[in-house]
């Protein structure tokens, strides 16, 4: 698997960009992981790096987007964040990533029985991480198909709500965000929420949050 260089990042359009994931997944779901030789990415991408793809994951140790989308050294960023929600840093990492690395898709990426999002659901207060949670909570507010059982012991209940959660982060990086908006819209790089079985290792990619449009 060829080092990413400026020129092999240029010629990746967005659409491009989320095969490359989607292919990735698939080897590592059939563990079919593709040799490549780690050391020799270090050198090459000493003098410059060229990732493709930009993947906001939580910071469950399962959830390593390298690993679940079969990537190398200088493939990918990865940000990674309890509950993959976004704040002011996250937000000008990303812009970084896209503006200045030459990026041509952003992944928001949650994943199945996560426990930023059941700390959420139950309301949970501790130190730091109660600011954290906060920043999930309108996803919790925003589920209105369950009426009972309204916390972390109703698996059903978390899945709907970390769904809410990664399409409203989708949502609030283009609103928070003019640049990655502007890129977004003229088609320089494209975004896309998803979810990351834990159980299976598949990811899937909500159809209603991509967002890849032709260059103007």
């Amino acid at each position: 698997m060829k080092t990413l260089t400026k020129e092999l990042q240029a010629a990746i359009p967005p659409g491009l960009a989320i095969e490359l994931l989607k292919e990735g997944n698939k080897r590592f779901v059939n563990n079919l992981k593709v040799n490549r030789n780690l050391l020799q990415q270090a050198n090459e991408t000493s003098d410059g790096q060229h990732p493709f793809a930009i993947i906001l994951s939580c910071i469950d140790s399962r959830t390593s987007a390298e690993l679940i989308f079969d990537q190398g050294l200088g493939d990918v960023f990865s940000v990674r964040i309890a509950g993959n929600i976004i704040n002011e840093d996250i937000l000008g990492s990303m812009e970084f990533g896209c503006k200045v690395a030459g990026s041509k898709i952003i992944v928001v990426l949650g994943h199945t029985k996560c426990g930023a999002v059941k700390g959420a659901c139950d309301h949970v207060e501790m130190g730091n991480l109660t600011a954290l949670l906060t920043k999930i909570r309108p996803a919790v507010d925003d589920e209105k198909s369950v009426i009972e059982n309204r916390n972390s012991g109703n698996a059903e209940f978390v899945e709907k709500v970390s769904t809410i959660n990664v399409k409203r982060t989708v949502q609030a990086i283009m609103e928070r965000s003019t640049i990655l908006k502007e890129m977004i819209e003229t088609g320089q790089i494209g975004i896309v929420g998803g979810t990351h079985d834990i159980t299976t290792g598949e990811v899937t990619f909500y159809q209603d949050t991509l967002i890849i449009n032709n260059p103007e």
